[in-house]
């Protein structure tokens, strides 16, 4: 059947050249809290990306935790149920309660139109997901944070290189947290950042990450810690001199996706927009009716020839027992988001992908196309 094809997989670059980065961390005997390569990745991204200040952490969940303290949110959080669940859980973990709006069809993003209803005097952010490295619509949701004053917390998770309009998307808001898991475009094995326009923030943003300890002896605040090792900042010093042959490479392997499922009935996929510059993080297509097949019987045939897409995102976050009974989870509320959970299915897509290994996705999703007198049900 074939080898193994995934939904996403770590750029890997040569073993030989990640060895002088682990001899020189043993020489220094400087395996965390800041050391040498730590700053030198948040200096390189930085400058890679276009921002002003990054912070490193250990993984972008304990990013996003520890955004929300940073910006010292209260109350209730808009945000989206159409992310993984870190988005939510880190709210919960704050004890902030997460009131969920339903998502624009056509950038799978959160509906700003929905936003502005759902506001109440225990308000204090919106927390939105570039879905899919797909911007968000971040001028109309500056606009609705300035009228009530709100803050801003993009879950940035899989938009890094992302640009709109010459401008990195990271800069909007009050902060953009990052994701650096295994699974994304830019990665340190586990990782994550924090993107923040000041240098009084990014300060205590760092306390934060380490404890709260200003110095030796002083502690300043009940901080966690989130710190970032030598390790894995070496990987991602690494993996920098290689990511934008790894962003060529996703795009090639989006584009042949499009030529060759452009005229599948039943198959729609984003088609992007000159205004910004998209990092194909994901390629996600729909399946609705006019397939002979379900999403999940696809999704269950592709698996059935070694080839392991995902549904990403499903189930919703509002669908887990944690949130369901919040009266914002209901369905009739989430009806775009719901449809879409029920349709979505992530294609292969990672840049060392074989264009043979592609025409073989390419070639069962046809080949099902061609059968229409299959049940649309998983067998």
């Amino acid at each position: 059947m074939g080898d193994n094809i995934f939904v996403t997989s770590p750029l890997l670059p040569p073993l030989e050249e990640f060895m002088p980065y682990l001899e020189k961390i043993w020489q220094n005997r400087i395996l965390t809290n800041g050391g040498e390569f730590h700053q030198q990745l948040e200096e390189a991204l930085a400058h890679y990306l276009g921002v002003k200040h990054v912070c490193l952490f250990a993984n972008g969940t304990l990013a996003l935790l520890t955004a929300l303290q940073a910006l010292r949110v209260t109350g209730e959080v808009i945000t989206t149920p159409y992310s993984f669940v870190a988005t939510s859980h880190t709210l919960l973990w704050n004890g902030l309660t997460p009131v969920f709006a339903d998502i624009d069809p056509h950038t799978f993003n959160i509906d700003p139109e929905r936003i502005e209803e759902l506001i109440t005097p225990q308000t204090t952010a919106i927390m939105p997901v570039h879905c899919y490295g797909i911007p968000c619509d971040v001028k109309k949701i500056q606009q609705i944070a300035d009228i009530y004053g709100l803050k801003v917390i993009y879950d940035a998770a899989h938009a890094f290189g992302v640009s709109q309009n010459g401008t990195s998307i990271l800069n909007s808001g009050d902060l953009s947290v990052l994701s650096f898991h295994a699974t994304k475009v830019f990665n340190t094995f586990e990782g994550g950042a924090i993107v923040c326009h000041d240098a009084r923030t990014k300060q205590r943003i760092d306390y934060l990450k380490n404890f709260g300890f200003a110095g030796e002896t002083r502690v300043v605040a009940p901080g966690i810690n989130a710190k970032m090792n030598e390790v894995e900042a070496a990987f991602g010093l690494l993996q920098l001199q290689y990511i934008d042959d790894a962003l060529t490479a996703r795009a090639g392997i989006s584009q042949r996706y499009s030529e060759a499922l452009k005229d599948i009935p039943g198959v729609t996929f984003f088609d992007p927009e000159d205004r910004f510059e998209w990092n194909h993080s994901y390629y996600p297509v729909l399946i609705d009716s006019h397939y002979p097949l379900s999403r999940d019987a696809l999704y269950e045939a592709l698996k059935a020839e070694n080839v392991y897409s995902r549904r990403y995102f499903y189930p919703l976050i509002s669908s887990f027992a944690m949130y369901r009974h919040l009266p914002s989870a209901a369905t009739d509320n989430l009806p775009v988001a719901n449809q879409l959970a029920e349709q979505i299915l992530c294609l292969p897509i990672y840049p060392d992908l074989k264009i043979e290994d592609q025409r073989r996705v390419i070639d069962i999703v046809r080949r099902y196309a061609q059968t229409p007198t299959l049940s649309r049900h998983v067998a």
